[in-house]
């Protein structure tokens, strides 16, 4: 447990805010459901003083005026337990859906580096399992501690104005009951705690073996697979087996509690009536509001549970409220013109904030100018992608500065920084909707003949044209139903339809057998006229030619040069081309 109840109550408050007036109506309401119980006692009481007084007091016209009264009292109680019931959950459920929404553009803001240390398994279970029960606390938690609160009070004042002693002898016990109760509740907390820790690494690792599937049946791993997920289900199962025994021992000692209050009215209020201190009727009151307020009790206890798993939910979605964003726009940024696409590298120093002791980039100063194909070539983990995610300021660098037409990117609006680059990847990610859909996203307010026409410049309108339902065809999770050649050609497409002036292609066509391998270079070559173009690539047959290459290593920018130039070197470069040329 890593946050007091009270600071996260003090945190979630703010939530109530917009249900200001909703609120302050349920607990009237509440106010009014006490009202009957805490009035029947009363009721009870004054029936039977007359009665011992003198039974010709006790006429059928007084019970029936008693009886009214409480008729009425009952249907104010219906009516408000309706409001409390309906309009009550729906505040609770707005409250739940202000929070998911905050949580997602949180989500949204926060830096690469953060998901690359962060399960989705267990992003998912925090966004979607962790808050389905802030709509029971978010209505009842108020109204709850509400009505008891109401109940002990009142209750208190009106027994102590029958008989003070025996009141504080009844009382006595409640302290008692609240400190062992709240002993309980601290370890109720951090065995759910656990339990939405565990619930996440099954989500992870259920979203993994799904969707990997492909590789689990082609290495015939479903054993293995299943093995996994066992460990991981049966650690739950013990994790809710010490939840429900202190769960348990709670319910317990409240029932223990129980009985003891009980116990204590018909010692202490048996002898009081034994001496003389309080009548019958008065005796009966005690006992009346002694199970009213145990009633009230079981209820908090019933409740606890739903306490404590919303109290969980809420503290894991400040976990992730409180995780700022290493990458953000600063205050007073500059918004970007339309960019010519000059880009340069000035002694800049790199190294992942995970692991700062491996310098990715040392010292490394490179231009490129507008309109130029610059392609990055070189042995793995020389920093050909960091270069081009420094770019986008998907990281920033520890040292040094990278500007884009003399602007650091550090001090850009990183709307309109990224809005001026387009990035085609090798691992294409499409998403789960309509081939329209996937190809606008470049282009949100684009007309369907812009779609259209940026489909046909990267080479995809016809074998889009060929599928069943054409421009509307659902693409499945992932572009699932589309061949790896079809998704690059539409995620070149959203990049035409994006027109930005910095082009960024990581290995796009590696992954691709050589036909469409051959299908999408020339959509490439049409896509990076008039733009500025970073290459990464390993099939150096592809990026002869561009009008600068920079060949990276370990040790920085080893050369750099056209393709001719470079062979004629006879270097690093050179060495690789003939390495290629062999296994070709």
């Amino acid at each position: 447990m890593k946050h007091k109840t009270g600071v996260l109550m003090g945190r979630f408050a703010p939530y109530f805010k917009p249900y200001g007036g909703v609120l302050a109506l349920d607990l009237f309401c509440a106010a009014l459901t006490t009202l009957c119980e805490i009035v029947l006692p009363m009721m009870v009481r004054y029936l039977a003083q007359r009665g011992m007084e003198d039974m010709a007091l006790l006429s059928v016209g007084l019970v029936m005026r008693v009886a009214a009264l409480y008729l009425v009292l009952r249907l104010i109680d219906v009516a408000a337990s309706y409001f409390m019931a309906n309009v009550g959950h729906v505040m609770g459920a707005k409250i739940e859906t202000d929070m998911r929404s905050a949580l997602f553009r949180h989500l949204q803001k926060l830096s690469f580096s953060y998901y690359a240390n962060t399960k989705v398994g267990q992003l998912m279970a925090r966004i979607t399992s962790d808050l389905f029960d802030v709509t029971e606390f978010a209505h009842h938690c108020p109204e709850e501690f509400f009505i008891a609160g109401l109940k002990i009070v009142v209750s208190f004042i009106i027994l102590c104005t029958v008989n003070v002693p025996l009141t504080l002898i009844v009382f006595a016990v409640v302290p008692l009951m609240i400190v062992i109760s709240s002993k309980f509740n601290h370890k109720m907390r951090i065995t759910f705690g656990k339990n939405r820790q565990q619930v996440g690494e099954v989500n992870a690792q259920v979203e993994d073996s799904l969707l990997g599937v492909r590789v689990v049946k082609s290495f015939t791993g479903e054993e293995r697979e299943i093995e996994k997920f066992e460990q991981g289900n049966l650690a739950w199962l013990g994790i809710k087996r010490e939840n429900y025994h202190w769960m348990g021992a709670f319910t317990a000692a409240t029932r223990a509690f129980d009985g003891l209050m009980y116990l204590t009215v018909i010692i202490a209020g048996g002898l009081f009536m034994v001496y003389g201190h309080i009548d019958p009727a008065d005796f009966m009151a005690y006992l009346l509001y002694v199970t009213t307020l145990l009633a009230t009790i079981r209820r908090i206890v019933e409740f606890t549970e739903q306490f404590q798993r919303g109290m969980t939910g809420i503290e894991r979605f400040f976990e992730v409220m409180d995780v700022a964003p290493e990458i953000k726009t600063p205050e007073g940024a500059e918004k970007l013109p339309r960019l010519r696409g000059d880009i340069r590298f000035e002694d800049v120093c790199f190294a992942y904030a995970d692991d700062p002791d491996t310098t990715v980039l040392d010292h490394l100063t490179l231009d490129i100018n507008a309109g130029q194909s610059v392609a990055l070539v070189g042995p793995s983990g020389g920093g050909k992608t960091t270069i081009c995610n420094l770019i986008p300021r998907f990281y920033d660098v520890t040292q040094g500065r990278v500007t884009v037409d003399g602007h650091d990117v550090r001090t850009a609006d990183l709307d309109s920084l990224r809005g001026q680059i387009g990035v085609v990847q090798q691992d294409v990610y499409l998403f789960s909707g309509t081939i329209f859909d996937n190809i606008s996203y470049g282009k949100p307010d684009a007309t369907r003949e812009q779609v259209i026409e940026a489909a046909k410049q990267a080479g995809a309108h016809d074998f889009i044209m060929a599928t069943p339902n054409g421009y509307d065809t659902y693409v499945g999770e992932r572009g699932v139903r589309l061949s790896g050649g079809q998704k690059q050609r539409i995620s070149i497409a959203r990049v035409f339809l994006k027109n930005p002036p910095i082009l960024i292609l990581d290995e796009a066509t590696s992954a691709l057998d050589n036909e469409s391998e051959r299908l999408v270079q020339q959509s490439l070559e049409r896509l990076a006229k008039g733009r500025t173009v970073l290459t990464i690539a390993h099939r150096l047959s592809t990026i002869r030619s561009a009008d600068k290459i920079v060949v990276l290593t370990e040790d920085g920018v080893a050369e750099q040069g056209t393709h001719e130039e470079l062979l004629s070197k006879n270097g690093v470069y050179a060495t690789l081309y003939r390495l290629a040329a062999d296994q070709t």
